[in-house]
């Protein structure tokens, strides 16, 4: 897997964009997880130094991206998969802020980020800022994120500071460690209202035992076709799959930019707003059957950045393309560790950033939708980073009967042994 470097400026020009689009996406933010769209944000100019620098973060997204999505392939070939490489880098990254010594190290490495520093948070920041500007007529798009603490627990102000400049993540204190179920229940809710209901139950039952932070970030895009198919095209056909044919039905439309390079074919088909587009890639013939029993058959990031490139001069061909609807929820600690991350779901990880009672990551959950049909797409994404507290920071509360057992600890004979089943008639 490619590495980006471990350094990258960010240029005095990217801050000014920060400061910029912040100003044009204040009422965006506002909005953010409310029924009420959030008022359009007018358009975004960046010099070329800044496209530069914001493109360094689509690639390492990207790169990352890939490797998340072939790692679920072969852990289920002939499955659809569906993922948000982004909403994954965000609630990552808000926990990567976190994360000190050899821990940081292993997930910049993984996530493909550039070194820790000012010149990261602004840089987080212009990306926050630039997807939020998305929203725009014909698109809308949303994206919330928050950190929720238990109340007994400390965030580190430092921390809660990055999060609130990079992500513009807000605060909440649900009771995590005392009532779990109900901070679970609380999550979920928060998760479904910011995904339109597409992401219902992002958290399963039991899996806040003992967590004492939860770093969240939610996705909803509704996206129109520049050109939307006509649903009276739309017909069944023939779809050839790893064990044998299927039918599907298909979206049929002309006058999309078709291209290929390295036995890749790529069309584009462009939303409206002029700044989102779904770029749909047939792979090679042999590379698609040889990666049928073993996963996906999967481009570079590089590869789709050339055939991305290539859109401008590409002939204008009819596709026909099938009609989709695809959901994805996964536990990703079994991939994060394969990448490479597992030093940050150990007894050793290093997140005392976030707080000094943070041991390290206990679960990461995503959850992904794409529903493609005629007129346009509808897709929303959920990932929650699961942080446990050390042992120390965790109080253990004898509030159900229980066993006394005072003994030799040289020989382990037990002088007395008692069960209590009411200390309040002692």
């Amino acid at each position: 897997m490619a590495r980006r470097p471990t350094s990258m400026k960010i240029s005095r020009r990217a801050i000014a964009l920060a400061a910029a689009v912040i100003a044009c996406c204040s009422l965006a933010m506002a909005g953010c997880g409310a029924a009420a769209r959030p008022a359009p944000a007018r358009p975004v100019v960046l010099s070329a130094s800044q496209v530069a620098d914001l493109r360094a973060y689509g690639s390492g997204d990207t790169t990352f991206g890939l490797s998340v999505l072939s790692a679920l392939c072969r852990a289920q070939p002939g499955h659809n998969v569906v993922i948000s490489p982004v909403s994954l880098a965000t609630g990552l990254g808000m926990a990567y802020l976190g994360a000190r010594g050899s821990t940081a190290t292993a997930m910049a490495r993984v996530l493909h980020l550039p070194a820790a520093g000012p010149s990261l948070t602004v840089g987080l920041r212009a990306r926050a800022d630039l997807l939020r500007s998305l929203d725009r007529p014909g698109v809308l798009f949303a994206v919330s994120n928050r950190i929720w603490a238990d109340p007994s627990l400390p965030v580190r102000a430092a921390f809660a500071a990055a999060l609130r400049t990079a992500y513009q993540a807000g605060l909440s204190r649900p009771p995590l460690l005392a009532r779990p179920e109900a901070a679970r229940r609380q999550i979920n809710a928060a998760i479904a209202k910011q995904t339109r209901g597409h992401i219902a139950r992002l958290l399963p039952p039991g899996s806040l035992g003992q967590v004492g932070w939860v770093l969240t970030d939610a996705l909803y895009l509704n996206a129109r076709w520049r050109h939307p198919f006509n649903h009276a095209l739309t017909a069944p056909g023939p779809f050839s799959t790893a064990t044998g044919r299927v039918t599907a039905k298909y979206l049929t439309g002309e006058g999309f930019a078709v291209a290929k390079s390295g036995g890749w074919t790529a069309a584009a088909l462009p939303y409206r707003g002029g700044r989102l587009s779904m770029l749909a890639l047939l792979p090679p013939a042999i590379t698609q059957t040889r990666s049928a029993s073993g996963g996906c058959a999967l481009p570079t990031a590089a590869d789709i950045a050339t055939l991305a490139g290539l859109e401008a001069g590409a002939p204008h061909l009819a596709i026909s393309i099938p009609k989709v609807r695809l959901a994805t929820s996964a536990s990703l600690q079994p991939v994060l560790t394969g990448l490479g991350m597992g030093i940050a779901f150990s007894g050793s990880a290093d997140f005392t950033g976030l707080s000094p009672k943070a041991c390290c990551i206990g679960f990461v959950r995503h959850a992904a939708t794409l529903d493609m049909a005629e007129k346009g797409t509808v897709a929303s994404a959920a990932t929650a980073v699961g942080v446990l507290p050390s042992a120390a920071a965790i109080t253990l509360t004898f509030n159900r009967p229980y066993l006394l057992v005072l003994r030799d600890s040289l020989t382990g004979e037990p002088i007395m042994l008692a069960w209590v089943a009411n200390p309040a008639a002692s």
